[in-house]
């Protein structure tokens, strides 16, 4: 009785199927059309804005039943492969393979790209700079941790600017190859996953040794070959090495979030919902900050973000990294950057990009 239910309604699927199909196709045509046309002005393959429009109107017009999200993740695979047509896209990324920040690339640019896996942050600036990789995906901060230093030091010293940006949701996992903890030694993890777990990992195994790593994937890499060695990564790092979870969710808190900066030389035009970040210095007097930051409330722009980093010349003074709402071209946001310029003893514009979707 069941199958002469679903018979019908099979087949309206495979209809719909086609039709799919054909249209899937038809937008790739299209995509190779604009293909031509951008290789005659040698305009970019990818468009941030361009995309980050897209899937906002997605969401948008989506009636539903599937989820926004969902509906988001298809279109960004579309648009991926679409723009694959043109010309694969080289990304690189804090490896190995299976880390949060190779997550982050499907994220931003859907799985059609070459993913060019480095050993460090460092790495990731080189390639992109050098231009082995179009662009990377660098961790900047943590929604327990805070900021990522390492990359913040390295926005100053270079000349790659921010086009886009990630946030994405970070669980925990706790995994071994026999997926117990039987004669594990040490646990394995990056250092801010390691402190994202402190409260978990000092009510069940205070005993066992933590080992900071250069990244979760290599955690995991680690504890696929060393019986003794327990990883804490994303789950997808275990499955890729043949790990078995001991524990699932294990970061203290439920809400925990990591966001990721697109580096590269492209600029990101507006896309009608974007950030801007700038690097900025003060003189060393009293109320140089406030003063420094007045420009943004005279002229309406909004600091979403706000963070320090010593300048390492033994005199107290600091860096200052500073997140605002809107695009440079934006004509508030480009009267308040250029106060901002002509008060800061130093003022570095490392990029607007879209809002992460």
């Amino acid at each position: 009785m069941s199958e002469e239910l679903l018979k019908p309604l099979r087949e309206q699927i495979d209809a719909l199927d086609r039709q799919l199909l054909e249209l899937l196709n038809q937008r790739a045509r299209v995509a190779q059309q604009v293909g031509h046309v951008k290789a005659l002005t040698d305009a970019p393959v990818f468009r941030p804005e361009r995309e980050a429009q897209v899937l906002r109107n997605a969401a948008a017009r989506n009636p539903g039943p599937l989820h926004d999200g969902d509906v988001q993740t298809i279109f960004r695979e579309v648009m991926s492969a679409c723009r694959a047509l043109e010309k694969r896209v080289t990304v690189a990324f804090l490896g190995p393979a299976g880390t949060y920040s190779e997550q982050a690339v499907f994220r931003q640019f859907g799985q059609a790209v070459d993913a060019v896996p480095c050993v460090s942050i460092d790495e990731v600036f080189r390639a992109t700079e050098a231009g082995t990789a179009e662009f990377g995906v660098v961790p900047v901060e943590n929604s327990n941790e805070g900021a990522v230093n390492r990359t913040l030091d390295l926005l100053l010293q270079t000349t790659l600017t921010i086009s886009g940006e990630i946030s994405l949701p970070v669980h925990h996992s706790l995994m071994t190859r026999s997926g117990t903890m039987d004669g594990v030694q040490r646990i394995c993890s990056h250092s801010q996953s390691l402190a994202q777990c402190q409260n978990w990992l000092n009510q069940n195994y205070p005993q066992i040794q933590r080992q900071s790593v250069a990244s979760n994937g290599e955690a995991a890499r680690m504890a696929a070959e060393e019986p003794g060695t327990a990883a804490i990564a994303g789950e997808s790092a275990g499955s890729r090495y043949g790990l078995q979870v001991v524990r699932s969710h294990i970061q203290d808190d439920p809400h925990n979030r990591t966001r990721f900066a697109v580096i590269g030389r492209q600029q990101s035009a507006a896309s009608g919902n974007d950030h801007t970040s700038v690097v900025l210095s003060v003189p060393n007097k009293a109320g140089a900050v406030h003063a420094l930051l007045a420009p943004l409330a005279s002229h309406g722009v909004s600091m979403t973000r706000f963070e320090s980093r010593p300048a390492r010349t033994g005199a107290w003074e600091y860096y200052f990294y500073v997140d605002l709402e809107g695009h440079a071209d934006d004509e508030k946001m480009r009267r308040a950057l250029a106060e901002l310029k002509q008060n800061a003893a130093f003022f570095k514009l490392l990029g607007s990009y879209p809002l992460g979707v």
